[in-house]
Order: C-alpha cells, then sequence, then structure tokens
C-alpha cells in the first residue's frame, strides 16, 4: 500500500478530483485548503513580491491510500490533471502505507483501503 500526497493549484482541485474517479480501483480521497510557500516565492512582480512578503500561497493538499497495483495511475492521473507548465504546479509525494484499518468492520490492509 501506498500514501500519496499532492500539493496541486486550487485551480485544479476539480480536475484532479475527476482524474482520480476515474481510476478503477482507487477507494477514495481527501483534499484539504491549505497555505504555504515553495521556493518559486522570489519573483520579479510586485504581486509576487507583496505575497512572498506575507509569506503563503493557497494550495489544496490531496491524500490518496492505494493498493500498490493502482499507485502509478493515481500518481500520473493526479501529476497529467495539475499540470499546466508554469511554476508552481506542486508536488507529489509518495509514501510506503504500512497498515491501514477500517473501523467499520476491522478489515486490515489493502481491504481497508
Amino acid at each position: 500500500m501506498k500514501l500519496i500526497i499532492a500539493f496541486i493549484r486550487p485551480s485544479k482541485e476539480e480536475t484532479v478530483r475527476e482524474a482520480l474517479h476515474a481510476i478503477h480501483g482507487l477507494a477514495g480521497a481527501s483534499f484539504s485548503d491549505i497555505r504555504g510557500f515553495g521556493r518559486g516565492r522570489a519573483r520579479s512582480s510586485a504581486e509576487a513580491v507583496r505575497e512572498a512578503v506575507v509569506g503563503t500561497l493557497p494550495r489544496v493538499r490531496v491524500e490518496v491510500m492505494v493498493p500498490d497495483a493502482v499507485q502509478a495511475a493515481a500518481e500520473l492521473a493526479i501529476a497529467a490533471a495539475a499540470h499546466t507548465g508554469q511554476r508552481g504546479d506542486g508536488k507529489i509525494y509518495v509514501l510506503p502505507l504500512s497498515s491501514a484499518r477500517r473501523i467499520s468492520t476491522d478489515e486490515t490492509g489493502e481491504a481497508a483501503v
């Protein structure tokens, strides 16, 4: 099992959600509104400089727990749906997920995902 964490532009949330819905074997995803900054904070426009001084930009955090067989498809779907070709499109991280338990049924492992 894997945990995929992606940070994307808010304008791409719906596109990413639709792309994830299309993946067979993917049970669900979580979306959270967050704020943060990355290495692209020193830009030339006055608006970008003002935003850098304030410190953060709005982003959406996407979390998806997937079986190993679905990990590559989910990762590629997020990357394709979130892509604009501009700096600040986001990041995707994939981490091993050692265990999972569905509280309502007490299922464990991939069955719980």
